[in-house]
């Protein structure tokens, strides 16, 4: 059993560098610009190695929007859940979170999933709805954050959860698009006053 361990570690070492650079490359050249080819060409990895750890383009663009997710969590969510206790302080951890990650550039085109949403838009199929699915936790997240501020009287009176959550995730994405797009750290700060007002009793 050992022996198998340390005959599956090369290639799990080698299946997450390959999945990081594509990551990477996914928020600038796109996911459909993922490919077999591609990944050797930028790992300097045997094509053949790279074809027998994904075996096609699809499950390699569905790998890599897994190990994105799994950058997000460690960036911002996990982060976040551990510094802050439940309700408006949650919240405030969330979308500082999310705003440093796109702060440090984690991935050169800003975060993954508002790079990825774009380019795969209404086209149906597993990648969109991995996509699609990821988001929806992110959102559900932010929302349940909102719920529990709200049930605690850290927000103003008649606020919904559910559109909070929504305003608060449009703010966010929209200030990774201004900040990659024009190279303007300036966007973090304007964001941070956003939120801010957004969350004021």
């Amino acid at each position: 059993m050992e022996g198998t361990r340390r005959a599956r570690a090369p290639g799990e070492r080698s299946r997450g560098r390959i999945l990081e650079q594509a990551a990477r490359l996914a928020t600038i050249e796109g996911l459909d610009g993922l490919s077999i080819g591609r990944l050797a060409e930028a790992t300097g990895m045997p094509k053949s190695s790279v074809y027998v750890l994904f075996g096609s383009k699809e499950e390699l663009q569905l790998a890599t929007i897994d190990a994105a997710r799994a950058s997000f969590m460690r960036e911002v969510v996990v982060p976040a859940l551990r510094e802050g206790g439940p309700g408006r302080e949650r919240l405030v951890a969330l979308c500082e979170g999310f705003l440093g990650y796109v702060q440090r550039r984690v991935f050169p085109g800003g975060c993954f999933f508002v790079a990825t949403a774009a380019e795969l838009g209404g086209r149906p199929g597993r990648v969109h709805d991995r996509v699609a699915g990821y988001q929806r936790e992110w959102r559900d997240l932010l929302e349940q954050a909102a719920r529990e501020a709200g049930q605690a009287g850290e927000l103003a009176k008649g606020t919904d959860p559910a559109q909070l959550a929504f305003e608060l995730s449009t703010i966010l994405a929209g200030t990774n698009i201004v900040a990659v797009l024009h190279d303007d750290d300036a966007a973090i700060g304007r964001a941070r006053r956003a939120v801010a007002a957004r969350l004021a009793v």
